[in-house]
């Protein structure tokens, strides 16, 4: 099936004004469950064994453990006739299991395993996937590194796939469309940075698609590594046909984690943009920042990958174990995006910036590394009026226009498709920084066939 017309930013609005009323009909109702909640949570955990009378909503926290079905010894996960029931009730919008990849606990190896998926409510979207990206982020997750989760987890937030299913209150979205989803599945859609189409600061907290607690489904969200999703409208996106599945789906954390920036300065033509980590996120700040029309140089103190930064888009390669070169980029860069997630010195790329420049971090070390990185020096702010921002993907008419923009100028990342057989490989290469230069899993590999 042709995919349908991608939606104009004034369709988008339009789902979120509806969204909107909705929340704010149910305010009153959702004030009296936050409030029920938070007194829950209060509670001590109930002692081993122990069960209460009402559903926890604290479900999912540490001390908890959630719905999730593993196979037996010397038994599959489904019989062919199970399996086929699952994906009928999938497409009939009706509550079901899909396959999944995920731990059973944080630093444990993946595996296979069913997660239920509820049912479509009127306004949600069921999307039968296609692919996956792999993201360092559901690495740190999964490893423990951010803090606990709820477990088993199944992490992945950027995947692409079609619709297979709608509510009766969806219009804008057709059977057979190919969407996408990032990393938010919900947020309470009426505070001030919502209103702005700043989702991702949502007061009241965005819903994550995995490890987060969504509370109008009353669920723990489980992520893309996985046959199936439900999502809410609003935060579905459409996939251009220009772009290929694979392609896209890196594109809706690491693509939009750097688009929004460089949109939101203005890059574009006369602008010096430096990128320093030459990464899963840096090659896609090289792409974009080129294709606005600025002049990129790249940061890398790996003399290997000097080609390949200009095969990206770079014009120059500065490397940072040579100090003459250094101390000739001093002051040049009026834009520089650190996407560097191991412990470095943030105050030696502010010595690169042009006054009035700006460092942009994007790469996230792990909690124990990151408090080792060295603070910043306020002068060296203040005396070249520099600013140190950060970047924490988009909101979904952003992520909208980032694909748009992708489509029109063929921006699509470098992707090496991975297989469910080989994501434990694949996670100690991302690591390792030897998946160029993002992995997407095929959820095709999915197989029930799979499943010892």
């Amino acid at each position: 099936m042709t995919p349908a017309k991608i939606p104009s930013v004034a369709v988008l609005a339009e789902a979120r004004r509806r969204a909107e009323q909705a929340a704010h009909d149910a305010d009153a109702a959702n004030s009296t469950q936050a409030t029920s909640v938070d007194a829950q949570q209060d509670k001590p955990s109930p002692a081993a064994g122990e069960h209460e009378d009402e559903p926890d909503p604290r479900i999912g926290r540490k001390d908890k453990v959630l719905p999730a079905r593993f196979a037996q010894a010397g038994q599959q996960l489904f019989t062919s006739q199970e399996w086929e029931a699952q994906r009928l009730a999938a497409f009939q919008g009706h509550a079901h299991e899909a396959l999944a990849v995920g731990v059973r606990e944080l630093g444990g190896p993946l595996e296979q395993f069913a997660i239920p998926r509820r049912a479509a409510g009127p306004r949600d979207i069921v999307i039968d996937l296609e692919y996956c990206g792999l993201c360092h982020s559901d690495v740190h997750t999964a490893r423990g590194e951010w803090g606990s989760r709820a477990l088993p987890l199944v992490t992945g937030h950027e995947m692409v796939g079609r619709v297979c299913a709608i509510g009766s209150e969806v219009y804008n979205r057709q059977v057979g469309e190919r969407v996408g989803v990032g990393c938010m599945v919900g947020s309470c859609r009426v505070c001030e940075p919502c209103k702005r189409q700043d989702e991702q600061f949502c007061i009241h907290n965005a819903v994550g698609t995995y490890g987060a607690w969504d509370a109008p489904h009353s669920e723990r969200t489980q992520g893309g590594y996985a046959t199936s999703i439900v999502v809410p409208e609003d935060f579905v996106l459409s996939i251009p046909e220009q772009i290929g599945p694979a392609h896209a789906a890196p594109l809706l954390c690491a693509g939009i984690t750097m688009y929004a920036p460089l949109e939101d300065l203005r890059v574009g033509p006369g602008d010096k943009v430096a990128v320093a980590g030459i990464g899963g996120l840096g090659h896609m700040a090289i792409k974009l920042a080129a294709a606005m029309g600025a002049e990129v140089t790249a940061l890398t103190r790996t003399p290997a990958k000097a080609e390949d930064a200009r095969r990206l888009g770079a014009h120059e390669v500065v490397l940072t174990t040579d100090e003459d070169a250094l101390d000739a980029a001093r002051g040049r860069f009026t834009v520089l995006v650190d996407a560097i997630s191991a412990p470095h010195d943030v105050g030696a790329l502010l010595d690169l910036l042009a006054p009035r420049g700006t460092v942009v971090l994007a790469g996230l070390p792990a909690d124990t590394d990151g408090a080792a990185m060295p603070l910043v020096d306020p002068r060296t702010l203040v005396n070249r009026g520099l600013r140190l921002a950060g970047t924490k993907i988009g909101g979904i008419e952003q992520t909208q226009r980032m694909l748009e923009f992708c489509a029109a100028h063929g921006v699509v990342p470098d992707v090496e498709i991975v297989t469910a057989a080989d994501m434990n490989e694949a996670w100690d290469r991302m690591v390792a920084g030897e998946l160029h230069y993002r992995g997407v899993l095929d959820i095709g590999s999915l197989d029930s066939n799979l499943n010892a």
